[in-house]
């Protein structure tokens, strides 16, 4: 059985919530089993940096790590954990 917190390229798009809610990014692409989400422009560098995102450039992509930072994968959205 996979496990559920396992992404594939049915999860690309959906929107990336962090555990209070508040949307994070979106995904972009999941490949060869590494997710890639673009940040919501309107993320403050305080929750950046909760979420061991640098930066603050519009065109960076950051990886996620679905093992360690995925709380939830439902039909529309991620959810990740504190």
């Amino acid at each position: 059985m996979a496990d559920d917190k396992t992404l594939t390229d049915a999860d690309q798009g959906k929107v990336v919530k962090n555990a209070d809610s508040h949307e994070v990014g979106r995904v972009i692409e999941v490949k060869n089993g590494t997710t890639h989400v673009e940040p919501d422009p309107d993320l403050t560098d305080t929750i950046r940096s909760k979420l061991g995102w640098g930066g603050s450039d519009p065109d960076d992509t950051y990886r996620l790590d679905s093992s360690s930072h995925i709380d939830t994968i439902t039909g529309d959205e991620i959810r990740l954990n504190r």
